[in-house]
């Protein structure tokens, strides 16, 4: 699949996601208009949306054709990295006042607010997958392992909390990395393998895949920490080095952290070599994640 085409397939799959999105959660006047307005802002002001796309392709990967099963999961698994990105935002966490160019969700509608919509936005999550068929019981266990604890987000998010001016290693910012950010985009194509009915040997290619891909991502987002501007993030950028964040960068030094992004993303390619051509919507959103500049 050439770069056009890929390219044309995210723009099409994106388009379709926010209609379904905006479908899924109530409307701003529906009561308590407060409420939803604030999860509306949050969820339905674009972003890159990789999750639901690695979702997305990864269906097409094993169905070899586009599945309609996975549009649950790939809006779901949105919500549930939209509300952590609420979350996160808080005072309380890492206390920013921009994302993606706009005010934070708190900023925007006070600390109360932007908890409660951060907590529907994951309750709604879980009402998209109760109703994704066959599939939804195994999709809701896996969903509530990657973005729980011990092995998920809120685990990470808590590592990641007491490392801050703390001496760490890079053993540590791995433990932080694989539950904050992989086990996430682990589940997203994971999701989408059991959209589509994956076999128990699909579904560890995905998952190696899927894993290494997110090992990648959190190193190249430390990166542009310390390389891009704020305006250019979306976000306000250098936050890890004041904060004295456990990043790769910070343990190992830039070019090593360069280094092992390019190495995962090579081992997360490897994990797709029997697959062919299908695969190849997966082989262009990795080479998207590798080059992206914000």
């Amino acid at each position: 699949m050439d770069s056009r085409a890929a390219a044309e397939w995210m723009e099409a799959e994106r388009a379709e996601l926010e209609r379904r999105l905006a479908q899924a959660v109530p409307g701003e006047l529906e009561p308590p208009p407060s409420l939803h307005r604030a999860l509306r802002y949050s969820l339905l002001d674009g972003g890159k949306r990789l999750r639901p796309l690695l979702c997305r392709a990864a269906a097409l990967a094993v169905a070899g054709q586009p599945v309609e099963a996975a549009w649950a999961p790939a809006c779901a698994v949105e919500m549930v990295h939209t509300y952590s990105l609420i979350h996160d935002d808080l005072p309380a966490l890492d206390n920013d006042d921009l994302r993606r160019g706009r005010p934070t969700c708190h900023k925007q509608f006070g600390e109360a607010l932007a908890i409660l919509a951060g907590d529907a936005l994951l309750t709604l999550a879980f009402g998209q997958l109760a109703a994704a068929g066959s599939a939804a019981a195994a999709m809701v266990a896996l969903l509530a392992e990657a973005a729980g604890t011990p092995a998920g987000m809120v685990a990470g998010q808590v590592a990641d909390l007491e490392a801050e001016r703390a001496a760490t290693s890079a053993a540590a910012v791995a433990f932080i990395h694989r539950r904050k950010t992989a086990a996430l985009l682990r589940a997203s194509v994971l999701l989408g393998g059991l959209a589509a009915a994956a076999s128990a040997a699909q579904l560890a290619a995905l998952a190696q895949f899927g894993e290494s891909l997110g090992l990648a991502f959190q190193i190249v987002d430390d990166l542009l920490d310390l390389t891009a501007s704020s305006r250019e993030l979306g976000k306000t950028a250098g936050k890890d080095e004041v904060q004295r964040k456990a990043t790769y960068p910070a343990v190992a030094g830039r070019a090593a952290a360069e280094w092992e992004a390019r190495r995962l993303q090579q081992q997360a390619l490897d994990a797709l070599a029997p697959w062919g051509p299908a695969a190849d919507r997966l082989r262009a959103l990795a080479a998207q994640m590798a080059a992206r500049r914000a």
